[in-house]
């Protein structure tokens, strides 16, 4: 159409129109050509719509989809990890009670000995000569008691002969020579005393000797394994006395049966230490884990470190524990059964808490909480919620209270 109206234009009439006309002519052709134009444009802009009723009717808008999390119910447990290491339950150097060169020692690294058992034995050349001694000074003793009994038995006879006498005769037994016979009798009888004390002095004296004879077998005062090594035979070794404190040990032992697990607690958990509190112990290179029970504390915060050092004691008769080995520790601080939770992210903290819950009219709703115990991904809601009930997880930036939505199920991830 469009050419031909331009066509039918660029014709020269007939009968030319010259000046004022021929104007007036060209300006009617121009703005046909403009409306034409136009008509044109919305009919391409207008292409392929097709404008019935249906089309004028607006189109309605799908609720938004929102993620969301459901209120249940489990055990939720508040708890601490910590680093601790396993150490003897006892370790000690053990040192000779006496000097002397090691004359036998019967046990070496890595051996497990039993309490009571024989470690080593010393030659103590000295001891020996002191023991002759004390045992020959003893006998001695014991000679003269046998002596003096003899002789205080044969006085005491004596007086007790004439004191009869006198007393059946008093004229037959002189006064003077009665009390000269009872002197005697008295005179032996402390003789006697004296020479059986010097037979139990002597006897102290040999059995403190011979106790020193026994010090020269060192045994093992527990049972446990021996971690070190000191001496060989021909060593000289000096008593382990408290003024002699650089005297060398023969050997180290640690008892190992029994273990001590020791950790640091935090100053902020401090207040949750009591004997008998439940832990939870796992040693890495042995992948294992294991229950146990704090055994005892020090009662002290380590100023310099604001901790304070904890104990378990783990059983280890089998001996799969080594003194030295590391362990995590998972110190249970308090627990909650069958609470009703929900993820930390579906709460709003503050002074009132709040969720925003999907409601069972598919609408958003804000709710007032009351929270109970928190851990690092859920916190425990002891009113506001009930069992079931879907709530809003992650931002609430353009929530509208009250608009209508759908929820979609996630799984939030928890912390180990």
């Amino acid at each position: 159409m469009t050419e031909l109206i331009l066509a039918a234009a660029s014709k020269e009439p007939t009968n030319a129109v010259k000046g004022r006309s021929g104007f007036k002519a060209a300006l009617w052709i121009g703005g046909l050509l403009t409306i034409i134009s136009i008509v044109i444009f919305w009919a391409e802009i207008s292409k392929g719509t097709k404008f019935d009723d249906k089309s004028a009717v607006p189109e309605v808008t799908a609720p938004q989809t929102v993620p969301v999390a459901k209120a249940g119910r489990e055990t939720l447990t508040k708890d601490v990890a910590l680093y601790g290491e396993f150490r003897p339950y006892q370790e000690i150097l053990v040192h000779a009670k006496v000097s002397g060169y090691v004359k036998s020692i019967g046990v070496d690294i890595g051996d497990h000995v039993q309490a009571g058992e024989p470690l080593a034995k010393l030659e103590v050349p000295e001891l020996n000569d002191d023991l002759n001694r004390a045992s020959a000074v003893l006998a001695k003793s014991q000679e003269e008691v046998k002596r003096v009994e003899a002789d205080y038995r044969d006085a005491h006879l004596s007086y007790q002969r004439l004191l009869e006498v006198a007393r059946a005769h008093p004229t037959m037994v002189a006064q003077q020579e009665l009390d000269a016979s009872k002197d005697k009798d008295a005179e032996m009888e402390g003789m006697l005393g004296s020479a059986r004390e010097s037979v139990h002095e002597s006897q102290a004296e040999l059995g403190r000797i011979q106790t020193m004879v026994d010090y020269a077998t060192i045994s093992a005062p527990f049972s446990g394994i021996i971690t070190k090594r000191f001496a060989d035979i021909g060593s000289l070794i000096q008593a382990g006395t408290a003024s002699d404190t650089q005297a060398m040990p023969l050997v180290e032992l640690a008892e190992d049966s029994l273990l001590r697990l020791d950790f640091p607690v935090p100053e902020s958990a401090v207040p949750e230490i009591h004997v008998g509190v439940p832990v939870e112990v796992t040693v890495d290179a042995l992948h294992e884990t294991f229950p146990g029970k704090i055994s005892r504390y020090s009662g002290k915060v380590d100023v310099s470190t604001r901790k304070m050092e904890t104990e378990v004691e783990v059983p280890n008769v089998d001996g799969r524990l080594t003194p030295g080995m590391y362990a995590n520790v998972r110190l249970v601080l308090e627990q909650s059964k069958n609470a009703l939770t929900v993820p930390l992210q579906a709460v709003t903290l503050g002074q009132k808490p709040t969720v925003v819950v999907l409601n069972g009219n598919h609408r958003l709703e804000k709710r007032d909480v009351t929270l109970g115990l928190q851990t690092p991904d859920k916190v425990e809601i002891r009113s506001g919620l009930v069992d079931n009930e879907l709530v809003l997880v992650g931002n609430r930036a353009g929530i509208q209270f009250g608009q209508k939505a759908a929820g979609k199920l996630i799984q939030i991830p928890t912390f180990d």
